[in-house]
């Protein structure tokens, strides 16, 4: 009886867990805000961590901005522009009142651009606006990279006019080789007012939680008839 039971309750775990389809991987199209960490040589660049039209470089900042297919934060493609203020702000002198700040602004590759669109050429585009002491990034790239499109919820959309339509929207992404690419929870596109926010994962299938769930449940209502055909005996 317990061998019986026991291959029931495995078939049908292995069933429950071949049911859960795999579902098909995706990430975002988007603008990915940035910011310089280091000084110099030593400069790179960082997630940002506030959105562009919260954070307030000072001058001599660097602030990019990379448009771009990304699975999540990890895989995000940073601007291919080195955030160097002092190359991208050379001859620039400050003025009373002002601040200077670097501004990249990356529109990407073809791979990137939504159907029947073509990334802007140059595609990479470094700026030196100087802006009152107190302007946010958001103005810094409004003051060099007009008409920028921002939609109902402050979502940075479009960046001097690209792309035309569209807004963080999510997009089935190739297969790739295991191990090529991170994977993970999508991280939503920069919104104007807060961090590059996540967005929920969606994999169109039952969760290993889930899987696990029911092979618990299975088990116990497999061991209560057990112990019922035990007690009738």
């Amino acid at each position: 009886m317990r061998t019986r039971l026991a291959a029931g309750v495995g078939a049908a775990i292995l069933t429950l867990a071949v049911a859960a389809p795999a579902g098909a991987e995706s990430g975002y199209r988007y603008w990915s805000f940035w910011e310089d960490q280091g000084a110099g040589a030593g400069a790179k660049w960082g997630y940002a961590s506030q959105g562009p039209a919260t954070a307030r470089p000072a001058d001599g900042d660097v602030v990019g901005f990379r448009f771009a297919v990304s699975r999540d934060a990890a895989d995000a493609t940073q601007p291919s522009a080195v955030p160097d203020f002092t190359r991208i702000c050379s001859g620039v002198e400050q003025k009373a009142g002002t601040k200077r700040v670097a501004v990249v602004v990356d529109f990407g590759g073809a791979e990137d651009a939504p159907p029947g669109e073509a990334p802007p050429r140059p595609a990479v585009r470094t700026h030196c606006p100087q802006v009152r002491e107190d302007a946010t990034a958001a103005e810094a790239l409004a003051a060099v990279a007009k008409p920028l499109r921002y939609d109902s919820n402050a979502l940075l959309c479009g960046i001097s006019g690209y792309p035309r339509q569209g807004c963080g929207e999510q997009v089935a992404l190739p297969e790739t080789t295991p191990g090529t690419k991170p994977s993970g929870t999508p991280a939503g596109p920069a919104s104007a007012a807060s961090a590059n926010p996540p967005a929920p994962s969606d994999t169109g299938g039952p969760s290993l939680g889930l899987v696990a769930g029911g092979a618990a449940v299975l088990l116990l209502g497999a061991a209560g008839v057990w112990q019922a055909r035990r007690r009738g005996r």
